[in-house]
């Protein structure tokens, strides 16, 4: 089972609005998932990141990879240089 850190969508039509949850890759975009570890609003400027950073720290060591796109707002808010690279 792979885990990934990825947006859910919320927010009406040209209004998004997203839940950054941990879920597995195999569920939908908006459908179950294990945790929410914070939001992203694009829609404000400059945007609104609110992240949990201990959450996503604890599923980052455990695994979880992120998207490309939660990859850049892991690394703007400082969580993603906190994380060990893992041992290749």
């Amino acid at each position: 089972m792979a885990i990934k850190i990825r947006l859910a969508r919320a927010g009406a039509k040209k209004r998004p609005f997203y839940q950054v949850v941990v879920a597995d890759e195999r569920c939908r975009r908006d459908g179950r998932f294990i945790e929410n570890v914070g939001t992203y609003d694009p829609t404000k400027n400059p945007a609104a990141i609110k992240l949990n950073a201990e959450k996503a720290q604890a599923w980052l060591e455990k695994g979880a990879q992120p998207t490309d796109t939660v990859r850049q707002l892991l690394k703007n808010a400082g969580i993603l240089d906190k994380v060990a690279a893992p041992a290749a």
